[in-house]
């Protein structure tokens, strides 16, 4: 816009100029006799002020055509100035930053499925329940003897043990992603701060939701571990229970034979 009005300048004073060169080599003649002379110079007058009537028109209309360009580079300006904001309105963010979102999940998944823990990520956690916690019916039907029940009591002391042990590094793993979800948030924040346009502004606020629902997530499986642990806690306690229960019926429904007449009760040993 600058060189467009020294041009303008230029080219006025040109015009200016030009005008006063006409001006002064407008040619005179002179003759001898004076009626002569003094038509000559009237002639001389009129000619002046018809071409200065002229140049007056000719400086109007220039500078009417300089108001025109002005006007005309305004725009143009204005122009230039729109698309610039439109560029920086739709220019993208030169880096994403997601974190190690999918990676965490997968972690937390192989941690808390180790053992013969119960986990929360199993499709078949409550058919694994079902086997290794037999309901009270299936207790009386087949009581477990001496030698079963040995085996039976370590599977649960087995699934109890390896279900709170994942349950406990679960917690103890997002606990040390706290220092990059620290770090991962500090840098969205900055981007947040510096962003210049409204495409880059959108992108943060996408990234920062994208980070949020990751933290959902992370609080749904340690959540769901920590049920999955409560409920197998609790179905071990309830076959231990039903197992007393099972035994005792079948103490007291024994049958208990007679004692044949004339025979003689003396201790055996």
């Amino acid at each position: 816009m600058s060189e467009a009005i020294q041009f303008l300048k230029l080219g006025k004073s040109l015009v200016v100029g030009l005008v006063a060169a006409g001006l002064t080599a407008t040619p005179t003649v002179s003759y001898a006799g004076g009626a002569v002379t003094g038509a000559t110079e009237m002639t001389q007058l009129l000619n002046n002020g018809e071409l200065i009537s002229l140049v007056g028109q000719s400086s109007e209309q220039i500078a009417n055509q300089i108001t025109q360009i002005t006007q005309l580079a305004e725009q143009i300006q204005n122009q230039l100035n729109i698309y610039q904001n439109m560029l920086q309105n739709t220019a993208q963010l030169p880096n994403h930053i997601w974190g190690q979102v999918e990676g965490d999940l997968n972690q937390l998944r192989d941690i808390v499925n180790q053992g013969q823990g119960i986990a929360f990520s199993m499709g078949n956690a409550d058919d694994l329940l079902k086997q290794r916690f037999k309901s009270y019916a299936d207790l009386k039907t087949s009581l477990p003897n001496a030698e079963s029940f040995s085996s039976t009591y370590q599977t649960w002391s087995n699934t109890n043990r390896d279900t709170i042990s994942s349950t406990l590094k679960a917690a103890s793993l997002t606990a040390d992603q706290f220092d990059s979800e620290e770090d991962t948030m500090g840098q969205l924040q900055s981007m947040s701060q510096s962003a210049d346009g409204q495409m880059k502004a959108l992108q943060v606020g996408h990234q920062i939701a994208a980070q949020q629902v990751a933290q959902i997530q992370k609080l749904r499986g340690i959540v769901s571990q920590q049920t999955t642990m409560m409920g197998t806690w609790l179905q071990s306690e309830q076959t231990d229970k039903d197992l007393a229960q099972a035994r005792r019926e079948k103490f007291f429904n024994a049958d208990v034979q007679s004692i044949p007449s004339g025979q003689k009760m003396e201790p055996r040993w």
